[in-house]
């Protein structure tokens, strides 16, 4: 449902803050007009960025080459131009933030004497721009321009990956660390995926992101030896291979000199400059979802994500059963029956209840009859896990056999690439998909980067360094968890599967397979649900542990994972977050620090008038040396309030209210 009140007009009207600043400079300004930006064709299509008048964007080059053909900038005149005021209202079919979407901003189209368009989109909360083209025939990409020249000495958080002979760099499951460093200092023998966060100092933070990849490879960044990024991308994979392995998946062997190969009518990926004022307002600025496609699905009424569980990250190590446990039909019972009781949806069957190779080789040990009835008889739904490459070759057949199994949601593993054939290949699993009613989870693959909104039943993507880490490293720290709202999530949801109950501080945390430990608080874990978008939100913890301590998992059951509202009431990148949700007439408040503890206020001006019961989970006085020490308080209070908590190192709280 959308309602939309669009005035055009020519660039020459000094309206809507758009007007025309010299003979050759153009320019159009946010709704606000607190951002604006300006664009002229010198050498190449330039633009700049404005906010109240600074630049926070230096003059930055834009173009298109294709092969055989003339580049946009060749030669290159422009034809016309318009703007255009859009006010738009987007109902999430999904929310991931929040239910009703505004989509408000102004718009610069050019139009060029050759087969070229491109448009400007300048929002109160950031800036986009993407090229069309409008070739007869299919056209061969070799390269797209993509600059992004920053004033001063600005530093950001970069997902780097370097660049080493006889490697892919551009092999990657997009599950890595962020490091800060002037942008200077990023080498050119380095690349990023996005988004990547600068941070200018006195100014405004900007994430550079993507939106609506489509045919076509995402966009890494690298560095140039001064304040600048600009934009580098897979080359096209004129040779695949199979990589034999217990989890096999197809591989480039060889690159081509072009990037992509495709139809010559079409429009391009957005670049997104995400810009805040405040770091808290970062992480729940939607316009990458806003920048999206419209749905392809016709009827979303079937797509229902919720909360699941899953058994890989701890092995399958349960406890205090009269049953050898395992990949079995007798484990995934107990799975279903800690499901009904604590109200999770859904149980996730990870990799080993099948052949890896073969969706039809269901391991002996498991009965998926028994299961299903079973579940059915419980009002528990199950989940599967599939192999990417198995799952694209068995693609029609296993989707048949999930629709008489009752699944309605998958996940399909270990793509590491975003090349134009990677691209296009979730866009063919998730219509496929789609088609059966089937929901689906892209894992060891790039961010959603606006996907969600094209094909709503693609619910969730990993694309996240996040608790499966705990297992063979130390890299997943409350440090980590707390940059993940200002970055990887500003392009889409992210898997992270939170819910370790067993919790270890910086001294105490090893590394242990069956008995992970996660670091960091208990409230820690409990607050990620609520501050990590996700509408399917794993709970990674054992149930086995989880049945001693039926009140904590109750409220953690029990959290919502698609929203009316959502606000982030404080924050700063890599140190803190508050995030508060709204879901009716309920409100979920989350916090956490990173290894700095940390006293917080919470203010309740946002609620609605009258009374509130609260439930409380909240780091216990000593858990700064035994991290798994919370304490669950149950209590009251009104609009207008003010918590005070203190957070251990590593802490975090949890809070729900319920309207009387």
């Amino acid at each position: 449902m959308k309602q939309q009140r669009v005035l055009s007009f020519l660039i020459v009207l000094v309206l809507l803050g758009t007007r025309a600043l010299s003979a050759d400079t153009l320019q159009v300004c946010s709704p606000s007009g607190k951002i604006c930006v300006q664009v002229w064709m010198g050498k190449l299509l330039t633009y700049q960025v404005r906010q109240h008048g600074q630049i926070i964007l230096e003059p930055s080059f834009i173009d298109l080459e294709p092969v055989n053909k003339p580049a946009m900038s060749f030669k290159a005149a422009i034809k016309s131009s318009a703007v255009a005021k859009v006010e738009e209202e987007i109902i999430s079919p999904v929310p991931e933030k929040r239910k009703i979407i505004p989509d408000i901003y102004n718009k610069l189209t050019l139009v060029f004497k050759q087969p070229y368009k491109i448009e400007f989109r300048a929002y109160d909360d950031g800036v986009a721009y993407r090229i069309s083209t409008a070739f007869k025939d299919s056209i061969k990409i070799k390269n797209e321009v993509a600059e992004f020249r920053f004033p001063g000495t600005p530093s950001a958080y970069f997902p780097e990956i370097p660049v080493k002979a006889g490697e892919d760099a551009f092999k990657t499951s997009f599950e890595d660390l962020y490091s800060f460093k002037k942008i200077a200092e990023f080498p050119a023998t380095s690349i990023a995926y996005t988004p990547v966060l600068i941070v200018p100092g006195a100014t405004s933070k900007i994430a550079i992101t993507e939106s609506d990849l489509e045919d076509y490879p995402g966009m890494f960044l690298t560095g140039t030896g001064s304040a600048a990024l600009k934009g580098i991308f897979a080359g096209y994979p004129v040779k695949e291979t199979i990589a034999e392995a217990l989890y096999s998946q197809v591989r480039v062997a060889e690159h081509g000199d072009f990037i992509a190969l495709t139809r010559g009518n079409r429009t391009f990926p957005w670049r997104v400059l995400m810009i805040s004022e405040l770091d808290k307002d970062l992480p729940s600025n939607d316009l990458v979802y806003r920048l999206g496609s419209p749905s392809r699905v016709a009827d979303v009424s079937w797509i229902n994500p919720g909360n699941i569980t899953d058994e890989w990250i701890i092995d399958v190590n349960l406890f205090n059963v009269p049953f050898k446990s395992g990949r079995n039909t007798a484990s995934y019972k107990y799975y279903i029956d800690f499901a009904q009781r604590f109200g999770f949806d859904r149980i996730m069957m990870d990799a080993g209840w099948s052949d890896n190779n073969d969706l039809f080789k269901v391991n002996p040990d498991i009965n998926m009859d028994t299961l299903v009835a079973y579940a059915r008889a419980k009002g528990v739904k199950i989940a599967m896990w599939t192999l990417a490459m198995t799952l694209d070759r068995q693609l029609d057949s296993a989707l048949q056999q999930f629709n008489r199994w009752g699944i309605d949601f998958i996940m399909t593993d270990f793509i590491d690439r975003d090349d134009q054939k990677s691209v296009n290949f979730h866009y063919r699993i998730a219509k496929a998909c789609a088609e059966h009613k089937i929901m689906i989870m892209f894992h060891g693959t790039y961010p959603p980067k606006g996907f969600n909104r094209t094909y709503p039943n693609a619910v969730a993507r990993e694309a996240v360094l996040g608790s499966e880490y705990n297992i063979w490293s130390e890299k997943v720290s409350p440090d980590h968890d707390v940059l993940l709202p200002y970055t990887r999530m500003l392009a889409g949801s992210l898997d992270y599967e939170p819910g370790a109950l067993n919790n270890a501080n910086k001294k105490s945390f090893r590394m242990i397979e069956g008995i992970v430990l996660s670091q960091g608080t208990r409230a820690h874990q409990a607050a990620m649900p609520v501050i990590f978008d996700s509408p399917m939100q794993f709970f990674s913890g054992n149930p086995s542990q989880g049945w001693l301590e039926p009140k904590y998992m109750e409220l953690i059951g029990g959290i919502p994972t698609t929203w009316d509202e959502t606000r982030v009431l404080d924050g700063k990148a890599g140190e803190f977050i508050i995030t508060a949700r709204r879901k009716g007439t309920n409100w979920y408040i989350g916090g956490m620090t990173g290894w700095a503890p940390r006293d917080l206020s919470v203010k309740l001006d946002f609620l609605d008038d009258g009374e509130y019961k609260t439930t409380l989970c909240k780091d216990g006085v000593n858990a700064d040396h035994y991290a798994a020490d919370y304490i669950l308080e149950n209590s009251g209070v009104k609009r207008n309030e003010t918590l005070g908590l203190h957070l251990a190192p590593g802490g975090g709280f949890l809070l729900k209210l319920e309207k009387h």
